[in-house]
Parts: C-alpha cells; sequence; structure tokens
C-alpha cells in the first residue's frame, strides 16, 4: 500500500530503523520518541468562467495523471493563506491576475505523488479573471480549454474532488461576471 505509514521506514529525525506503525495514521521512533501523524495537505481549486458561461479546465503537462483534465490550483505553500495560493497557482500557470474570489467548497482527495499517498483537502474558490486574452499555459500545464462543466467526460478527471468540484459546484455557479 501507498500509505505513508506503510511506506516510511526510517524516522526523519534521527534516521532510526526503529519507526514503527503506532496506529492509522502515526508512526513513532522508538529510539528519539518521535510522533509523526500523516495529515491532510492543503490545496486550491479555481472555477473561473467566461463571458459565455464555460468552465476553464486544464491539461496536466506532468504526472500523475498527464493529460488528464484538472482545474487550475495546487497546493498551498507553508505560511500561504489559501487566497494567496489562488493569486501564485494562477499567475503561475496561467499568468492570470484575480479581480475577485469566493470561496465555495471543500473536499478530501488522495494525490498519488512518488510512490506515496499524498492526503489532501482541495478548496475550491470561485475565481473572476482580470484579463483572460493573456493566458499562457505553464508550469505544470500543458493547455487548458474552455468547456460546459455538463459536457465534461468525467473519466477524464482523474481526482474525485476536481470531478465534484466541475460535476457539482460548476453547474450552480452563475455563469457571468
Amino acid at each position: 500500500m501507498a500509505h505513508p505509514v506503510n511506506v516510511f521506514k526510517y524516522c526523519p529525525r534521527c534516521g532510526s530503523d526503529q519507526f514503527r506503525i503506532s496506529g492509522a495514521r502515526s508512526l513513532t521512533c522508538y529510539s528519539c520518541s518521535l510522533q509523526w501523524y500523516t495529515n491532510s495537505a492543503a490545496a486550491v481549486a479555481c472555477l473561473i468562467f467566461n463571458q459565455e458561461g464555460k468552465l476553464l479546465v486544464t491539461r496536466r503537462a506532468i504526472d500523475p495523471d498527464k493529460g488528464k483534465m484538472d482545474l487550475p490550483g495546487g497546493f498551498i505553500d507553508p505560511m500561504e493563506s489559501a487566497e494567496e495560493a489562488v493569486r501564485r497557482e494562477l499567475k503561475e500557470e496561467l499568468n492570470m491576475e484575480v479581480k475577485k474570489m469566493v470561496y465555495l467548497a471543500s473536499r478530501p482527495n488522495e494525490y498519488f505523488f512518488s510512490g506515496i499517498t499524498v492526503f489532501t483537502t482541495d478548496l475550491a474558490f470561485r475565481v473572476v479573471a482580470g484579463n483572460l486574452d493573456v493566458l499562457t499555459p505553464n508550469d505544470d500545464i500543458s493547455s487548458f480549454e474552455w468547456i460546459d462543466p455538463n459536457e465534461v467526460d468525467p473519466f477524464e478527471i482523474p481526482a474525485p474532488s476536481i470531478r465534484y468540484f466541475i460535476k457539482e459546484i460548476a453547474p450552480h455557479e452563475p455563469k457571468h461576471r
């Protein structure tokens, strides 16, 4: 299994091999007494609509799920707010400026990366962009497209949280700025 308690074998503090499972989501080092818990990482996902009411979706440029559909966004950096992460991620991925954002919903997710499951709590934001004419795919996206959320093939969206945001939240959002 890719769950961290089944993957991590050495204590990250002292390097001991006495790092053992001590609970469903925890490990304890019997050499230095470190207790380590598998917690959820925070990430943001952005719902952005154009004037025609179509949703901006991206294509992943890297694994996991290279080529699959996603929403713009990503992990929240340490000591960064969710709102700061929305602004940073949209600038990095699409060269997009944010005029306005509103928090919508959250969903748990499992992100399989480098042979380990990373548990996330994904936060969805409705974003109004500054200028949609200057968008350029960068960073970890290969392209973007505008699509009616009702026409999205759910098999094109590997992340359950993103599938929920696109299929359950986006169709009920106001389509115009």
